[in-house]
């Protein structure tokens, strides 16, 4: 069987055989894991069935390109603000625990790195209207700050654009999370002698 031919679960994720044939309520309901924009998961959905997971991938990114700032605003609106954990269960239901893992590293911050964290996210809000997004899997607190701060002097047309690669980013990650990504075809070593 190729890989192509069938997707392997991966802990707890759907098949794409499977997500294919779910209803479009059902569908949107798991694409809004992964993305929080009404009219990308409405498109996403139309797009099915998804020939093999690269081809879902592909068509992610296609889309994602295509969005209004409108879209992207409604996506950024679906995270909870780096350094504040707390929103995680509360505000952000359905991305939660894709979230509590990519911000995990949060979680082991100092103090003093989670007020610079949220202070840095409040002036990033206040000046372009949208919190700061990055993709925080495998970043510790301290380089999503640097991060942050680095970014803090764009322009806001620029904002709108590493914030987009970055949803983008995270929008992929839970993607694959969601309905998992072909076998891995790497066979063993022989060993030598």
């Amino acid at each position: 069987m190729s890989s192509k031919a069938k997707i392997s679960k991966k802990r707890g994720g759907w098949v794409l055989k499977e997500f294919n044939t779910l209803n479009s309520a059902q569908a949107i309901d798991k694409l809004m894991q992964c993305n929080t924009s009404e009219h990308w998961c409405d498109q996403m959905e139309q797009a099915r069935p998804f020939s093999d997971f690269a081809n879902l991938q592909e068509t992610a990114d296609k889309l994602w390109k295509k969005s209004s700032e409108e879209d992207l605003l409604q996506a950024f609106d679906g995270h909870p603000e780096i350094g504040d954990v707390s929103t995680l269960r509360e505000k952000y239901k359905n991305t939660a625990s894709s979230a509590e893992h990519e911000q995990s590293a949060v979680n082991a911050a100092s103090d003093k790195t989670l007020s610079a964290l949220a202070k840095g996210n409040q002036d990033y809000k206040e000046k372009f209207g949208f919190i700061f997004i990055v993709c925080a899997s495998g970043k510790t607190a301290d380089e999503m700050l640097e991060l942050l701060l680095e970014r803090l002097p764009n322009s806001r047309e620029r904002e709108l654009i590493n914030a987009g690669e970055e949803q983008r980013k995270i929008t992929q990650i839970r993607l694959e999370k969601l309905l998992g990504s072909p076998p891995s075809l790497t066979l063993p070593q022989r060993e030598r002698g």
